[in-house]
């Protein structure tokens, strides 16, 4: 059972960072500006945050899914990384002089986005609700734990696609760092909008 759970949790997160977002989106970003390299240091130490964070939000699931009103802070959040991230991607279009990044740089963007992932609390309060309650999962004997290791390995795998991807059409179309970071600016700005309608449309 254990070695479900971690299979289930690999698959379920790889998915779970397909949907265009802020982390596969500065994923490909990183791998475009910084190179491939970069991209591994920043997806590893993201991976890391997300086994633990993922850890986190499980065991304390119920204690979560009885403070809902927590989730309409949680979209306003939302909205402002989008912006912020539009923002960064489009000054980074409108500054193309060669900049060397150190590793840590990679690394601390890799934490600071672990932490500030906000729609990792409503994809595991809904999701991880369904595995238990449908026993996909198991939460004994270590079994969140695996769960939670498993939630890594998948966002690595994902996240390390979308950077391998983001070279590849870097290089076959030629395009230009600029043309990237402002397509990049673009969606997030896109993003920010669709989530300013759904909070709208929460109100009224």
């Amino acid at each position: 059972m254990l070695f479900q759970t971690l299979f289930v949790a690999i698959i379920i997160n790889f998915i779970g960072y397909i949907p265009l977002g802020n982390i596969n989106l500065t994923t490909v970003q990183i791998s475009v500006n910084r190179g491939f390299k970069q991209a591994l240091y920043f997806i590893s130490t993201f991976a890391v945050m997300d086994i633990i964070f993922t850890y986190i939000l499980m065991r304390f699931a119920e204690w979560f899914a009885d403070h809902k009103n927590w989730w309409n802070v949680l979209d306003f959040l939302l909205i402002g990384v989008f912006l912020i991230l539009g923002l960064v991607s489009w000054y980074s279009s409108t500054h193309t002089k060669p900049v060397t990044y150190k590793k840590r740089d990679s690394i601390r963007y890799g934490v600071i986005l672990g932490i500030f992932n906000p729609m990792q609390i409503p994809f595991w309060m809904i999701g991880g609700t369904y595995l238990i309650s449908h026993n996909w999962i198991s939460t004994e004997g270590g079994g969140l734990e695996f769960f939670a290791l498993g939630a890594g390995i998948g966002a690595f795998l994902s996240l390390f696609l979308f950077a391998r991807f983001a070279r590849y059409i870097q290089a076959r179309f030629a395009l230009s760092t600029r043309v990237i970071n402002r397509s990049i600016a673009l969606i997030f700005f896109a993003l920010a909008l669709i989530h300013i309608g759904v909070v709208i449309h929460k109100l009224w």
